[in-house]
């Protein structure tokens, strides 16, 4: 799982990880001259008869207004939660249960990965918001380690409508609900998007995909899962 320089703004790279159709009505008015006398004019149908004196056709009565559509409510804010740090995931459809462990960045920038000899643990970078506060908050984890299948393993497998829990230490658990899944490539990582600023809270979980290079002996993708900040309740 590799590192990416901090981004710009947000939150630093860590990983290389809507036609109205209009109908035009058409009415051909046809007269003949003829001396003949004009014939007695067929009665209106009775849906649309309407009572003849002497001054002519009466009007018909005006149609009524179209009854006013009921105000919709006002969408709900969305929620944010003061800053607390994380310590447990879970993620139930991939039967994820970790720990967290602060991540920091090294003398060159880059994000200090979790410890390779813990399979279940995962990192979330301390300088950044914490899940549930707003902002991007930036949760990294291993797919795989030297000594086999890691925390994030099935990371990729993760649909929309998902949920993701943290557990924080101020005593509430955030339910995050996964937006989308995608994979980047580490050498055209797309900084702005994965880290950059939001105003709710949002939830970005990192680990390595794709193909892995002997020779480099890293991954060569990066597997993103954004996701929102849906409600939270007392841990």
């Amino acid at each position: 799982m590799a590192d990416r320089t901090p981004g710009r703004e947000g939150i630093p790279g860590l990983l290389r990880v809507g036609m109205a159709a209009a109908a035009v009505g058409c009415l051909l008015l046809y007269s003949s001259v003829d001396a003949s006398p004009a014939p007695t004019p067929a009665p209106a149908p009775p849906a649309v008869a309407a009572a003849v004196s002497a001054a002519g056709a009466s009007p018909a009565p005006a149609a009524p207004a179209p009854a006013a559509e009921p105000a919709k409510p006002a969408k709900p804010a969305a929620p944010v939660l003061a800053r607390s740090a994380p310590t447990r995931l879970r993620i139930p459809q991939i039967a994820v249960n970790a720990p967290f462990t602060e991540l920091t960045l090294d003398a060159n920038g880059a994000l200090n990965a979790p410890a390779q000899d813990n399979k279940n643990l995962v990192g979330w970078y301390r300088g950044g918001p914490t899940p549930g506060e707003r902002g991007s908050a930036v949760v990294a984890g291993h797919v795989d380690t030297r000594t086999g299948p890691a925390v994030f393993l099935l990371l990729r497998m993760l649909l929309p409508g998902n949920k993701i829990e943290v557990t924080r230490a101020d005593g509430t658990i955030a339910v995050f609900s996964v937006d989308s899944v995608r994979t980047f490539p580490k050498d055209a990582f797309p900084d702005d998007l994965v880290y950059g600023r939001t105003s709710d809270a949002q939830l970005r979980l990192i680990t390595c995909g794709g193909s892995y290079d002997k020779k480099r002996k890293d991954y060569l993708d990066n597997v993103v899962v954004f996701a929102h900040l849906e409600s939270s309740r007392k841990a």
